[in-house]
């Protein structure tokens, strides 16, 4: 097993699609994040009717965070369908404000033929790069 297959699973392991009140979908999306020291952090999207929601990765990185660690390396979404997905901007946002070599972050967009991008070839333009250089 790779470690495509490995953060896929763990993904889809969380993912279960579920009504938690007329007002709350989760799990729709599920999300697998491997850090840079080798831990995996899963999460799950939750939709709410008022905005207050939040993506699988997010949860995902909000996991990882809370756990205390804030680099990733690898990053996994699995569409209700099961294709794997690229994250909303939202998320790509989030995770490039992490570290000053989150444009390195892996992101999984072809499970099949294990197809990656890098988070920087996602926001090639970012508009934070300076902050990092300055500190």
């Amino acid at each position: 097993m790779d470690i495509w297959e490995k953060l896929y699973n763990d993904a889809i392991r969380v993912q279960n699609s579920r009504q938690i009140s007329p007002f709350i979908d989760a799990g729709g999306v599920a999300a697998a994040i491997l850090s840079k020291s080798g831990n995996i952090y899963v999460g799950v999207c939750i939709d709410t009717c008022s905005t207050l929601g939040v993506c699988a990765e997010r949860n995902a990185i909000m996991n990882m965070i809370t756990n205390g660690e804030h680099r990733i390396d690898k990053v996994v979404a699995v569409m209700p369908d099961g294709r794997v997905g690229s994250p909303c901007g939202a998320c790509r946002e989030l995770m490039m404000q992490l570290d000053k070599n989150s444009g390195d972050i892996e992101i999984l967009v072809d499970y099949n033929s294990r197809k990656t991008v890098t988070l920087s070839e996602l926001m090639p333009d970012w508009w934070g790069k300076e902050r990092f250089e300055n500190n």
